[in-house]
């Protein structure tokens, strides 16, 4: 799936700032290596990534280079996702719930950690990044009851 996916980007990305959780799918497997956090043994199903956004430019910002990634490699999610598909983001605004929701996720029926350490760099969790054989939509809906969900692709 090699650079795929460069969707139009959705005209609802939100400015604010704050949290957000980015669903992908992949449809084949392949060793991906995350810069100097090793590989990443990619299979089909869904990632999902939380992050957080409180820098300049807000979800938006942030979200627009996840949707259409750049050819530089700087976080471990921009290694990830030059090999899969977005196919729903959730947000919330001005609240920081990136460690919450990770948390939350780990716990979720079918959850797997892919790579520990993953999108976590900077704080004790064990990962930001969650492995699903199917897509997790309705556990999210209840687990995200607050979020705003905006859905690229079935």
């Amino acid at each position: 799936m090699r650079g795929a996916g460069h969707p139009i980007l959705p005209p609802h990305l939100p400015s604010a700032k704050g949290t957000y959780l980015l669903v992908l799918a992949s449809t084949g497997e392949r060793s991906v290596r995350i810069g100097h956090l090793g590989a990443l043994e990619l299979r089909p199903g869904y990632y999902l990534y939380v992050g957080s956004a409180f820098g300049p430019g807000g979800l938006a910002a942030r979200l627009g280079r996840h949707l259409r990634p750049s050819g530089r490699l700087r976080w471990h999610i921009d290694y990830l996702r030059a090999h899969t598909v977005p196919v729903e983001f959730w947000t919330i605004e001005r609240l920081r719930r990136e460690h919450r929701w990770a948390a939350a996720l780990s716990s979720l029926a079918g959850a797997a950690i892919p790579l520990a350490g993953f999108g976590a760099s900077d704080c004790s969790c064990r990962s930001h990044l969650f492995f699903f054989e199917q897509r997790p939509s309705a556990a999210l809906a209840r687990l995200l009851a607050r979020a705003r969900r905006s859905i690229l692709a079935l």
